[in-house]
């Protein structure tokens, strides 16, 4: 496939597997006050914050927006793009526990398995030697079965971002482990060495057209109409 070819299509999921469900999921799931747990004494301070009073309108608020602009879409970044990279051949899905897919490196034209990740700090320091005693679970696997397979093989990948950004607890596996990050890693799965500046610029284009619809007003009023007919909350 051609690198123009592929960064149309990968921009295209990006629009209809990403962005556009983010969209419907906001309206279907995230508007109903049944998906969510709250806690009745923040959320007074924030609908205080956001409204200046205690108000439906400020509790749906409170509660919609940092699922809407925050855990929503990234919680599903990383399975969407796992799921992407499968379906378009680039990868296929790994067999090996620990291991999220498996593709040929475009570059050294070995076999990898890899661990995805979404950005330079989405780890904490009690990820660590959970991820380090996978690799290395891998790496005793492989010798049991006579696997050609070094330590190189077995990478971290990090979708975007790069090297300098990368957090102290990704610093940590790379003296073991390689973490693969951002441009490097989208030119080892893809063949192209510029693919992953080319589909930043893509994507850049693609979402300023998007027509989100209104969907974030919709989705914030459509709650606090729940949330005012309810008996959650005492607004007399």
């Amino acid at each position: 496939m051609k690198e123009k070819e592929l960064l149309e299509i990968i921009t295209n999921y990006f629009e209809e597997k990403i962005f556009d469900n983010h969209k419907i999921n906001a309206l279907k799931t995230h508007s109903k006050l049944k998906s969510y747990k709250i806690n009745p004494i923040i959320v007074k301070y924030l609908s205080k914050i956001l409204e200046d009073n205690f108000t439906p309108v400020g509790i749906a608020k409170a509660l919609y927006y940092p699922r809407i602009l925050g855990t929503s879409i990234n919680t599903s970044f990383g399975t969407r793009i796992q799921n992407m990279f499968v379906e378009l051949g680039l990868a296929s899905g790994s067999l090996i526990k620990g291991m999220d897919i498996e593709f040929t490196d475009k570059i050294d034209g070995r076999k990898k398995w890899c661990q995805l990740k979404s950005g330079p700090n989405t780890i904490n320091s009690e990820d660590v030697n959970p991820l380090l005693k996978k690799f290395s679970t891998v790496t005793n696997l492989a010798r049991t079965n006579a696997i050609n397979l070094n330590n190189s093989d077995l990478i971290l990948g990090v979708l975007y971002g790069d090297s300098e950004q990368l957090s102290q607890h990704y610093k940590k596996i790379d003296t073991q482990f390689p973490v693969i990050i951002g441009k490097e890693f989208w030119h080892r799965i893809t063949g192209f060495p510029n693919f992953y500046e080319k589909l930043v610029s893509n994507l850049d284009e693609m979402i300023l057209t998007l027509n989100t619809e209104d969907f974030f007003e919709k989705g914030y009023k459509a709650l606090a109409k729940e949330i005012e007919s309810s008996d959650l909350f005492d607004f007399s």
